[in-house]
C-alpha cells in the first residue's frame, strides 16, 4: 500500500489549517508556501477537503479556510479514505468478506484481514491532534 501525493498534502494541509487556528481563515497561498506544495494542486485538494465539510472557506481579501471541527476529532482515515478512497490491501476485504468467493480456501486471507486490521487499528485512531502532539514531543516547530 502506498499513500499517494494527494492523500499525504492533505493530511499536510489538514494538519496546517490545525496548527495556524487563530480564529482567523488560513489563506491558500500561504499554506501553498509553507508546505511547499503548488498553489494550483493545493486548490484541487483543499476542493475535495471542502465538498467533504472537512474544511469551511470565507470569501473576500480576508479570506481563506477553517477547519469545521476540532483536530481531536478527524482520524488520519478520515482524511485518507477521502483522497485515497478505500485502504483495504485487497478488493476481497475493499467489499466485504462475503464477497470473496474463494475466501474458504484461500490461504492467504487471514493475512489480509490482518493488515487490514492493523492499517485501519492505527489511521482511525490517530487523530490530526495526536500528530500535533507527537510533534510537540519531538520539539519540532513546524515541519509537517
Amino acid at each position: 500500500m502506498k499513500i499517494s501525493t494527494k492523500g499525504r498534502y492533505a493530511l499536510r494541509i489538514m494538519l496546517d489549517l490545525a496548527l495556524m487556528d487563530s480564529g482567523k481563515p488560513v489563506r491558500v497561498k500561504e499554506i501553498a508556501e509553507r508546505q511547499e506544495i503548488s498553489e494550483k494542486y493545493m486548490e484541487q485538494i483543499i476542493s475535495v477537503l471542502n465538498k467533504a465539510g472537512f474544511v469551511r472557506s470565507m470569501r473576500g481579501p480576508q479570506g481563506g479556510y477553517f477547519l469545521t471541527r476540532k483536530p481531536e476529532e478527524y482520524t488520519v482515515g478520515m482524511i485518507l479514505r477521502l483522497t485515497e478512497g478505500s485502504m483495504a490491501p485487497v478488493d476481497c476485504l475493499e467489499y466485504g468478506e462475503q464477497n470473496c468467493l474463494r475466501r474458504d480456501g484461500c490461504m492467504t486471507f487471514l493475512l489480509w484481514k490482518r493488515l487490514d486490521e492493523a492499517v485501519r487499528g492505527v489511521i482511525d485512531t490517530v487523530t490530526l491532534e495526536d500528530l500535533l502532539a507527537w510533534s510537540r514531543e519531538q520539539g519540532q516547530d513546524y515541519s509537517i
